[in-house]
């Protein structure tokens, strides 16, 4: 029996250093928003933009690419898959859809990953889903319709939603993949590693659809505006690089592996709450009622899911264990 409870506690604080990579990686990913408008402002293209993040990230790690240079041989289907879903898939189909939609309705759909994750759980894994990750699922997006205030310009331009959805979808690589050999033991591929070659693989996709060879390199030796504060363009980049892409990428992937696809999805949803915080603060736009307590509901809902009752992946035991475990402990008490 006492050993029993010490497995059970050993996933307590594996879950809680999860869930605070989680919430470190919805930070990080919530604040690109806020350094990217002053460099738009100033006149990259958002699409240079986010060239510049991932091809800036990508040799960030690419020390780390060289240590782990046996990957692609080993799981290139995986590192391809990362590269194009969750790093250039996400970002070519979000700001696409920028271009014919309003942005609250785009951010909306692609934060419709959470449900589609819990479907992908459910249908295509065949596991099962805990009511309360369905219900933090629930909460969280209609809390998120809340702060991005989507009734405020609904268009419903067919391949602007289309795009939008296909952001969702990647999103749902991202996590999936994230979580892709996390069960696998000595296996399993180094996070680390994944992430330097998807950083890769997005930045050579990106730069066949963005043609950074056409940007403006001028910006950013000029001074852009942050509500009004003059910063270095280059160190509104570098936050980009380092802080919202690095740094982001690298707490999100460890936080799936912790946790699991369905909860880090719905945590992740805090992003667009983070996002519109900062903006307040940092770009001077407002909250309106409304979007606080859209905010307060996402919270609820990333609470909820991430108390769910379901065992963390460490605790989990196979039945065949139970039971020869159970008839041990029968035998230990007969004798």
């Amino acid at each position: 029996m006492p050993m029993r409870t010490s497995e059970s506690t050993r996933g307590r604080p594996g879950k809680g250093a999860g869930l605070g990579l989680a919430l470190a990686s919805a930070v990080a990913f919530g604040g690109s928003g806020v350094a990217a408008k002053p460099l738009i402002e100033a006149g990259l293209d958002p699409l240079h933009v986010v060239w510049l993040r991932v091809t800036g990230a990508a040799v960030v790690m690419l020390p780390l690419a060289v240590r782990h240079r046996s990957l692609p041989r080993r799981r290139p289907a995986l590192l391809a898959g990362f590269g194009l879903l969750a790093v250039a898939g996400v970002q070519a189909c979000y700001f696409a859809a920028l271009s014919r939609i309003p942005v609250g309705v785009a951010l909306l759909i692609e934060y419709l990953a959470p449900a589609l994750v819990l479907g992908w759980v459910r249908f295509v894994q065949r596991r099962p889903v805990t009511r309360a990750a369905a219900l933090g699922v629930v909460l969280a997006a209609g809390g998120l319709a809340c702060v991005v205030e989507v009734w405020s310009g609904l268009s419903f331009d067919a391949l602007g939603l289309l795009l939008a959805l296909g952001a969702a979808c990647c999103q749902v690589g991202y996590f999936v993949l994230s979580d892709h050999g996390g069960d696998t033991g000595d296996q399993a591929p180094d996070p680390l590693g994944v992430i330097a070659y998807g950083l890769l693989v997005g930045a050579a996709l990106l730069t066949v659809v963005a043609r950074p060879w056409t940007m403006d390199w001028s910006v950013l030796g000029r001074t852009a505006y942050l509500n009004g504060t003059p910063v270095p363009a280059v160190a509104l980049l570098a936050w980009i690089v380092l802080v919202a892409t690095v740094l982001a990428y690298v707490t999100g992937v460890l936080s799936v592996r912790r946790l699991s696809p369905q909860v880090a999805g719905v945590v992740a949803c805090l992003e667009a709450v983070i996002a519109t915080v900062l903006a307040w603060v940092l770009l001077g736009e407002h909250l309106s009622a409304p979007q606080v307590a859209g905010g307060a509901v996402v919270l609820v809902g990333a609470f909820i899911a991430q108390s769910s009752a379901a065992p963390a992946r460490g605790d989990e035991e196979p039945p065949a264990r139970q039971e020869a475990e159970r008839e041990l402990s029968v035998r230990g008490t007969a004798a």
